[in-house]
């Protein structure tokens, strides 16, 4: 009998998430039925919208489930199959959740390529869900032209990395916005944004739209929003007329009370467009997005870097790191 070691959601947060709301424990992984495959996880992906699942709150998709394995991606390889598409030894990516083993229907599962041109873990960052989640901002919504100035915050993470290598493509003027010296020389140097502002220094909005002001002195046509919060209200009055919003994540807000814009009226003035999206919601835009992502990681042109904690009891302490940034581009956990 193999038992499968999982962190279940106990209870609910009641305002900050912590430790006492996860929960380690064993389980045995039944029999293999008829249909499904039996995958051991390599890695485990851990995401900022993960926060707001933990809430039972009205969202864009159910609440997670208490005393269960919590939700997440994760690739892996087939370990036993009864699914005529898939055989042990095959690397598979799907959504297989905080837990060493699971088991599901083999069309749950995606097959990866046999190569090693692309790592394994990529598949849960760069040439994964938030690589095509910066594809689908830019391309579906914030639909750049050569020469415009576009923005992204949390520049460093998993998305604001493949935005860049994304953007560069298609001769934006590309900034970003991220915490601390470090994550902002990485971000120039190695993911390729024209320049990365850090926020750190900076008491209020005010003061950060000034530095913003500074290296966009043409205004910005297009922003990828992933923090809200102060850092939102700091790129709001740098816009131009007719700018473009891609609203992906609100992280600022996700322990408490989110924090309110300060100036609405700019969205009137500047006859801003803001869309909020679910990268699930755009099927279509999976393919290529996937073929443009794994061409420039095999092209040296996107270099994503990984935080990587060990064993799977250590993925609470991560993931409450990520939601205060303190990972350094993508947030895994290492299970094998």
């Amino acid at each position: 009998m193999t038992l499968n070691r999982q962190i279940i959601l106990a209870s609910r947060p009641d305002g900050a998430a912590s430790a006492d709301n996860f929960k380690l424990q064993e389980a045995p992984l039944p029999p293999l039925a008829e249909g499904e495959v039996r995958v051991r996880h390599h890695y485990l992906s851990l995401d900022p919208y993960m926060r707001g699942r933990m809430n039972d709150s009205k969202s864009y998709t159910a609440p997670q489930a208490l005393g269960e394995p919590m939700g997440g991606g994760t690739v892996g390889e087939v370990v036993e199959s009864r699914f005529e598409g898939l055989a042990p030894g095959d690397r598979v990516l799907g959504h297989g959740g905080w837990q060493e083993w699971s088991q599901l229907p083999g069309k749950a599962w995606t097959k990866l390529p046999t190569d090693d041109a692309v790592p394994l873990s990529y598949y849960l960052g760069a040439v994964g869900m938030p690589g095509v989640t910066a594809w689908v901002g830019l391309n579906e919504i914030i639909q750049p032209k050569a020469g415009d100035t576009v923005l992204v915050s949390a520049a460093s993470g998993a998305v604001g990395s493949a935005f860049a290598a994304l953007a560069k493509a298609r001769g934006c003027h590309t900034v970003g916005i991220a915490g601390g010296p470090e994550k902002c020389a990485y971000a120039e140097q190695e993911l390729g944004f024209d320049v990365c502002v850090d926020y750190r220094p900076h008491a209020d909005a005010q003061s950060l739209s000034k530095a913003l002001k500074a290296v966009c002195p043409n205004g910005v046509e297009g922003y990828f929003e992933n923090v809200g919060g102060m850092i939102m209200n700091a790129v709001l009055p740098r816009m131009n007329a007719f700018g473009r919003i891609a609203l992906c994540g609100l992280i600022a807000g996700y322990d408490g009370a989110p924090t309110a814009i300060d100036n609405p009226s700019l969205f009137l003035i500047q006859r801003l467009k803001m869309q909020g999206f679910i990268v699930s919601e755009f099927p279509k835009s999976w393919a290529p997005a996937l073929k443009e992502l794994g061409d420039l990681v095999k092209a040296g042109k996107l270099r994503p870097r990984e935080t990587v904690a060990q064993g799977l009891e250590h993925a609470p302490e991560a993931f409450f790191g990520m939601l205060k940034g303190k990972n350094f581009g993508k947030q895994l956990v290492k299970l094998i």
